[in-house]
């Protein structure tokens, strides 16, 4: 593999993570030499020998909570997502009114994002993690409860916020903690994480629907409980560092980041991602199945498991790529692929060729995923805090989520549902020409750290 540029200064942003407690031993690196002053890194005071040492064989133990509450969380949403619409709709609303409530949990997630970032870099964010979690409980529980259509259309926003308020925090964790030549690996994690939860979760709600529409939402609400008791036991101050030290992170402002290449593309990739495989696979795909294709409610659900195959399928295997590779090879082809699928399933006219389209942008979404958000973390470095960076990148995935199933649903309307997964998977292509210019965030000292064989150890570990 030829050798990748230097990172510019905001690109090579990637330090040792400060306190012994931030970081598993053995991942501190000497930060590059174009690294800029203005990230307050300590100097260099540890040998060659010292830097060069190899990366943990195993994830560091907060990351693996993080990991255990996210499949919790999604397991949840899983369990409430196909009985919510049901349930609005018990109030004697239409269609389009019980739609909105899914999209009102959307919606906030995006109008509060902004706002979430901020208090995860004024409290930090093992505080906002929790509260956010607590905000998911208190919402869903009293979703349960709802006695109109508008108190579950207010409950299910609030959840929204609390929503935000995790994610970004979780994400500045992951940032801080994760090292260097691990993110691609932890992000592959917390992701196949979240994916499996969401395909378990509609499985064990089918079991359980026989308790009514109003249980889901309750032992959802239990779960997340667990959730906020496991994080707060497990994830104490002196676990991520001390509070402190934490408060005397500089925060990274979102024009300092807007001039790493790293994070402008990632941006775009983010909105297209969501617009396409969060938003449009969804909403689309279904209709597609039955129009189209010619098939009913079971081929589209073949088609949508089928993506979680090729999408889990590729986590598994990228996010260790990703760590050697670095993060621009993989986020190009993931865009590539997940673009040319989403392409031609918007012209498949036979069931085995939509079901192949289908896995095959599963496994795209699956390969961009980890190196993007590791070239985010990469970009904001572990000695700032991240949490306005965060929340804007949330923000583009959000956006496109809205944005996407609206927008495509229109133009397939007018046009045909080859229009509106051509335009979709046209957003992936643009999005991989935003990232050709972009310099590899890993520099080539980490990347050889996971290729080259220690002593005492294996290759890659």
């Amino acid at each position: 593999m030829s050798r990748p540029e230097t990172p510019d200064s905001h690109e090579a942003s990637a330090a040792p993570v400060p306190g012994a407690a931030d970081a598993t031993p053995g991942t501190a690196q000497t930060p590059p030499d174009d690294a800029p002053a203005a990230s307050a890194r300590p100097s260099a005071t540890r040998s060659d020998d010292a830097a060069a040492a190899p990366p943990a064989a195993t994830v560091p133990e907060p990351i693996k909570v993080l990991i255990a509450a996210a499949f919790v969380i999604a397991l949840g949403y899983g369990l409430v997502a196909p009985v919510l619409p049901q349930f609005a709709a018990s109030f004697g609303v239409g269609v389009a009114a019980s739609s909105a409530v899914i999209s009102a949990f959307a919606l906030c997630r995006l109008l509060f994002a902004p706002a979430s970032g901020a208090v995860v870099n004024r409290f930090g964010e093992r505080p906002t993690y929790l509260v956010g979690l607590v905000v998911v409980a208190l919402s869903s529980a009293a979703t349960a409860f709802a006695q109109n259509y508008w108190q579950l259309l207010v409950f299910r926003g609030l959840g929204g916020i609390g929503s935000t308020m995790f994610t970004v925090s979780a994400m500045g964790l992951i940032v801080r903690l994760a090292p260097r030549t691990m993110r691609g690996r932890v992000s592959g994690y917390y992701a196949t994480s979240f994916l499996l939860g969401g395909i378990l979760g509609p499985v064990l709600g089918g079991f359980l629907a026989g308790l009514g529409m109003h249980a889901p939402f309750l032992i959802y609400a239990g779960a997340l409980f667990v959730a906020v008791l496991v994080v707060w036991a497990r994830l104490k101050d002196e676990t991520l560092g001390a509070r402190r030290a934490g408060a005397a992170q500089p925060p990274m402002r979102v024009r300092d980041a807007l001039d790493a290449g790293a994070y402008r593309a990632a941006l775009a990739s983010s909105f297209s991602t969501g617009w396409t495989a969060m938003g449009v696979r969804v909403a689309l795909v279904p209709l597609l199945a039955a129009q189209v294709v010619g098939e009913g409610p079971a081929v589209a659900g073949l088609a949508l498991a089928l993506f979680a195959v090729g999408n889990a399928a590729a986590l598994t295997v990228t996010g260790r790529l990703t760590d050697r590779m670095g993060r621009k090879p993989l986020v190009l082809t993931g865009l590539l692929v997940c673009g040319l699928a989403t392409i031609g399933v918007g012209f498949s006219t036979s069931v085995v060729a939509f079901a192949v389209l289908s896995l095959l942008s599963g496994v795209g979404s699956g390969t961009l995923n980890p190196g993007q958000q590791a070239a985010v973390a990469d970009v904001i470095g572990p000695d700032r805090a991240g949490g306005k960076v965060l929340s804007r990148y949330q923000m583009c995935a959000d956006a496109g989520q809205i944005l996407g199933p609206v927008l495509a649903g229109a133009l397939a309307d007018a046009a045909g549902f080859g229009w509106a997964f051509g335009i979709s998977g046209a957003l992936m292509l643009l999005a991989a020409l935003a990232w050709l210019p972009v310099r590899e965030t890993l520099p080539e000292a980490a990347q050889s750290e996971t290729r080259q064989p220690r002593a005492g150890g294996t290759v890659g570990r």
